[in-house]
């Protein structure tokens, strides 16, 4: 969605990486008062800046609240941050970008301010979409790649695995790699257990958590893990990915849901991570689109990826219409061709002969039947996300044609509950067959937290997009 571009590369000059066996110096302690002030109304403006809606007010100010405690600032700060994150600071993001830069414990390695705010994004075991899309506009205003960001969540999951760090024997560069996710593992964890009965977030149930807290030990030490096996760790580790611990896999449904006959998540990665991508289809055909994860072999937007599986033979008889429609028109279009010269024929045959337009009628049934059955498996995946079975993880939706009507009507049913927040990072839409009045899309302003991209024919519809929103 957004790009961040990468900067030349630097050599390490922060603060080295405590010993095995020493206690992790959290950030709040190491940057000056006067910079942990400007860390924190950095994240206060740009909160303004990406949520200016009345109803994201409530998240903005309990986000900062909670900032402010986490970086041992005197609450008499807190107005003033209060103030930053509902947009009365006059002051803009690059002057306290800059100044941050120039501290001497972030200049060689910006992104400890990315760890730190992982750190206190995921504390209490839930990853709001909000709280990612700030991570990663703070990455870019502080010039470090997005795939650190990804290394990073990534290696939180890692870290919470009984994992052996072995010295690689084949690159130099593996093993760089893997003596920064070793120090990127203690701060992670050191920021979020606590020996006062603070939890870490896992990847596996209960059954698991023993195997965990025993392979953190190794990274934070015994006192640090003992968090990890209690019953109040237990609960927020099964929080961020769901009690099954299965991902979306996990879930079935149990029984038909009105018109639904199919609707079914397959997997298309292997991986675990810390944010989800769910791409749906909008038909199926022979060929290299007869199955649902067909299109999206090349998406790469996540290490955790899903198809969605639904209402297959109907988007299956659609399709076939389809290319009878297309086939026929092929034929119809170079039989016609071959009656004209190349100057004042070509325009002429590619109108639709009158034969074709009969067989046209082919794909009108199909058609309707898929019409209304995607705007029900949208609203039901809509019932699916606020449920969490996903886990309390950023979600990002994609899908063309009927796949992406699904998505509309996700977000349409989403936007009238009240826990609708928080849940969708990133939407992007390809050729939805929806209606384009922006008065209907106004309110996936509150469901959705990033972008919406939606791509559309112009010669189809036209509408103005809202900020935030991109169309092309």
């Amino acid at each position: 969605m957004a790009t961040w571009s990468r900067p030349s590369q630097r050599q390490p000059q922060g603060p080295k990486p405590a010993a095995e066996g020493e206690p992790h110096v959290p950030l709040c302690q190491e940057l000056t008062e006067a910079n942990r002030f400007t860390y924190a109304a950095l994240c206060g403006i740009s909160l303004s800046q990406l949520f200016p809606e009345p109803e994201q007010s409530f998240f903005c100010t309990e986000f900062m609240a909670g900032l402010v405690k986490w970086l041992e600032l005197s609450e008499t700060v807190l107005p003033t941050m209060t103030a930053f994150a509902s947009g009365l600071g006059g002051e803009g993001t690059d002057t306290f970008a800059q100044i941050l830069l120039k501290d001497p414990v972030l200049k060689g390695d910006p992104s400890l301010i990315t760890q730190d705010l992982l750190s206190f994004s995921l504390q209490e075991g839930r990853y709001d979409a909000r709280a990612r899309v700030l991570v990663c506009h703070m990455t870019s205003l502080l010039q470090v790649p997005l795939e650190e960001l990804d290394d990073l969540e990534e290696t939180f999951l890692e870290s919470l695995k009984e994992t052996k760090d072995e010295e690689s024997e084949t690159a130099e560069a593996s093993r760089k790699k893997k003596e920064k996710r070793r120090k990127w593992k203690r701060y992670l964890l050191i920021g979020l257990a606590t020996v006062g009965g603070g939890t870490v977030i896992g990847v596996t149930g209960g059954l698991a958590a023993p195997l965990v807290a025993a392979g953190a030990a190794a990274v934070i030490g015994s006192a640090g893990a003992a968090a990890l096996g209690s019953v109040a760790g237990i609960a927020v580790m099964t929080s961020l990915f769901g009690a099954a611990g299965a991902g979306l896999t996990g879930y079935k449904m149990k029984k038909r849901v009105g018109a639904i006959e199919e609707f079914t998540f397959l997997p298309l990665t292997e991986g675990r991570q810390l944010h989800i991508t769910i791409a749906i289809s909008g038909w199926l055909a022979s060929g290299k689109c007869r199955t649902f994860s067909a299109p999206w072999a090349s998406l790469a937007h996540s290490r955790e990826q899903y198809c969605l599986a639904w209402e297959a033979k109907y988007l299956m008889e659609l399709g076939n219409a389809l290319e009878t429609i297309l086939s026929g028109l092929a034929n119809m279009v170079a039989q016609e061709a071959l009656k004209y010269t190349v100057l004042s024929g070509i325009v002429a045959a590619l109108t639709w002969p009158a034969s074709l337009l009969s067989i046209a009628s082919v794909i009108d049934n199909p058609w309707g039947v898929c019409l209304r059955r995607s705007a029900e498996v949208g609203k039901h995946l809509a019932h699916i996300l606020l449920s969490r079975q996903q886990g309390r993880r950023p979600v990002t939706l994609i899908g063309f044609s009927l796949g992406a009507r699904v998505i509309y009507f996700c977000l349409q049913e989403m936007a009238q509950e009240k826990d609708c927040q928080g849940i969708i990072e990133d939407v992007v839409l390809l050729g939805a067959p929806v209606e384009g009045d922006p008065k209907h899309w106004e309110p996936f302003r509150k469901v959705v937290s990033g972008r919406i991209v939606n791509g559309y024919s112009r010669s189809a519809a036209t509408w103005t997009t809202p900020s935030r929103w991109t169309s092309s």
